[in-house]
């Protein structure tokens, strides 16, 4: 069974929340799962990422494979480097790895309609 680790889709419409999966790569996104490993909300300011490191962890070295937004958000929270310590036999509490600030976004281009003059 390949397992992903991806965003599920949780909260009511137009208000996003996700839960961070470990999931059977074969379900539905908002489908069965196997644990919840963390969550994520994006409406807040600043957004809201937790994730339990160890269970993490555990499913990487298991084989599971993150998605591309999930990879994003651990990398943005410096995962690796807690997995590094965790290896090592270091509590991740005890570590003094901080979050890396919010990539700040160019405002998208409205693009005129009828070219005709």
């Amino acid at each position: 069974m390949a397992v992903s680790i991806r965003l599920a889709r949780v909260g009511r419409k137009n208000v996003a929340r996700y839960r961070i999966v470990a999931a059977d790569s074969r379900m539905k996104r908002d489908g069965r799962f196997l644990e919840i490993v963390g969550n994520y909300n994006p409406e807040a300011e600043p957004k809201q990422f937790d994730v339990k490191t160890e269970r993490m962890a555990y499913w990487i070295k298991n084989g599971a494979q993150p998605s591309i937004t999930v990879k994003n958000l651990l990398r943005q929270d410096k995962f690796w480097e807690k997995m590094e310590a965790l290896d090592k036999g270091l509590a991740s509490e005890n570590l003094n790895v901080e979050r890396r600030p919010e990539r700040k976004r160019k405002a998208k281009v409205q693009k005129k309609k009828g070219g005709g003059e």
